[in-house]
Order: C-alpha cells, then sequence, then structure tokens
C-alpha cells in the first residue's frame, strides 16, 4: 500500500515522543503510484521530521536503470556526514557511467513521459489483478496503490508451503516467482508486473494451469 499524508502525519505524531529515533524512508517507489493524483507525500515534509529524516532514493525503479545501481540519500548534515563515514569503508562511489546516465535521466526524460509510464504499469497491475481474481484458491488481501509487485494468498495450496509451491512451479511450469515468506507474508508468492505483456500472460497461463493441476 501507499501511505497517504494523513497517515504519515499520524506516524509523526508518534514520533514526536521519541524524539532521539532517527527515521529512515526508503522512497525509491516514489514515482510509481497509481492513486488519485499519483503523489506520494516525503516524510521528512512531515510536521518537524526534517531534522531526523534520511530520505533514500534511487533511479532503478522509476528509471528502470536497475543495473546502473545508482542511488543516493538526502539527510540532515550531521546524518549524511555520519552515513559517507560508513559508506567510504565499503565502497567509493557510482560508475561514472551510471552518473552521468542518473544525469540524463533527469534532464532528459519528460513529465508526460514519466506520467505515461505510470499509467502502462498500472494497466499492467490491473491485468495481474484481474487474472488471480479468476484464479480458484488465490486471494488478494488489497490491490497495491504502488511499485510493481503483487502478493496473493496461496494459503490453500501446499499446506500454506509457500516455498515448496515456488520450487514445484519452477520445475513444472519454469516460471520463477518468489516465496512471500521471504517478506514476511508467509503463504502468499510475489509476482513482478515489470515485464511485457505478453510475458506477463504467458506467467498467468502457467500459474492458473499449475494451480489446477494441484
Amino acid at each position: 500500500g501507499v501511505h497517504d499524508e494523513k497517515r504519515l502525519r499520524e506516524l509523526a505524531s508518534v514520533l514526536e515522543d521519541y524524539p532521539n529515533v532517527a527515521i529512515l524512508a526508503d522512497e525509491i517507489y516514489e514515482r510509481l503510484v497509481y492513486t488519485e493524483g499519483g503523489k506520494c507525500p516525503s516524510f521528512a515534509a512531515m510536521p518537524n521530521m526534517f531534522h531526523r529524516t534520511m530520505t533514500v532514493n534511487g533511479f532503478s525503479k522509476a528509471y528502470a536503470m536497475t543495473g546502473m545501481r545508482l542511488g543516493y540519500m538526502a539527510a540532515p548534515a550531521r546524518l549524511a556526514k555520519a552515513a559517507t563515514t560508513v559508506q567510504s569503508q565499503i565502497t567509493s562511489c557510482a560508475g561514472s557511467i551510471s552518473q552521468a546516465a542518473g544525469v540524463a535521466a533527469l534532464s532528459n526524460v519528460s513529465e508526460e513521459e514519466m506520467e505515461a509510464n505510470v499509467r502502462i504499469m498500472k494497466g499492467k497491475r490491473d491485468y495481474v489483478v484481474g487474472e488471480l481474481q479468476k484464479m480458484e484458491g488465490v486471494t488478494l488481501g488489497s490491490v497495491p496503490d504502488g511499485a510493481f509487485y503483487v502478493l496473493p494468498d496461496v494459503s490453500s495450496y501446499y499446506g500454506g508451503d509457500d516455498a515448496e509451491l515456488c520450487l514445484d512451479l519452477l520445475k513444472k511450469k519454469e516460471l520463477a516467482l518468489v516465496p512471500g515468506e521471504s517478506f514476511g507474508a508467509p503463504g502468499t508468492i510475489r509476482i513482478s508486473y515489470a515485464t511485457s505483456m505478453e510475458e506477463l500472460g504467458i506467467a498467468m497461463k502457467k500459474l492458473r494451469e499449475f494451480l489446477e493441476e494441484c
């Protein structure tokens, strides 16, 4: 799900009682939001949260630049300095090619193109959700409002053993999905719809056939 401003303000209100707690806000999917208006408020913009929030973002999701490994953090100077001390002992810096690609993405990709991409991703989400809703024994707790994953509940199969289900699915249908237990959601499977509609059609057909054979 996507937290709206009301929920973020509620979280900020709770954190007011814990002034020594720093906040790490991973906002990598901020441009892939399907709610009306398509906006994802930044936690650092909530009342009294700017001075204690580290916002993490990057180019992997919205700009489809996964292989470039280019990300960034925005934080108050004291927190950024501490993070730099740790980071400098782990890696040096992003490659020059990745940095140039990031500049090109920010300079040359228009808002219209970004918005068009969100509409395309929403269409893929709707397709996958629609196909899953037709499958017997598969349920969805909610339709995702952002990112590009769906975690349908398949606990009515394999006694809820999502890992075993995914292994058999890979062996029998050559379809690779990720067990939900890896994300704290046992009994579910994670499906990414960040691929072509053709590939999604094949994947949904294989999953439906596999479950029908169980």
